[in-house]
């Protein structure tokens, strides 16, 4: 497996239940900055059998990628909810549910 993918792989699964990071973010985690775009390509070749959170994988303004009303549009929002994420009209306050928001937190003290 791609060395990079393996990479992003492990950025994707470390986003915590209940938080969003965006492709870019992702990217970044990755040590690949600037290829917010192989994210989205890693997450279409993962092969059968890696166990991945991708639902919790989202635009940079925290929009769902997949077409409207399509069946993984409608299963993310659906495993999304299910972790208490809100969607409103397929797009995730990521100030509220990004994982920026904890380091916010950690950084600023804002409880």
């Amino acid at each position: 497996m791609d060395k990079r993918y393996q990479r992003i792989y492990a950025a994707i699964a470390a986003i915590p239940a209940g938080r969003v990071a965006s492709y870019g973010q992702i990217a970044a985690r990755a040590g690949l900055a600037g290829r917010a775009r192989l994210v989205g390509t890693a997450l279409r070749d993962t092969p059968d059998g890696v166990d991945l959170p991708w639902f919790r994988v989202l635009h940079s303004d925290g929009s769902i990628a997949l077409p409207r009303g399509s069946r993984g549009f409608r299963e993310q929002s659906k495993r999304l909810c299910a972790e208490g994420v809100a969607v409103r009209n397929g797009r995730v306050p990521m100030a509220a549910f990004g994982l920026d928001h904890d380091l916010d937190r950690a950084l600023w003290r804002l409880d």
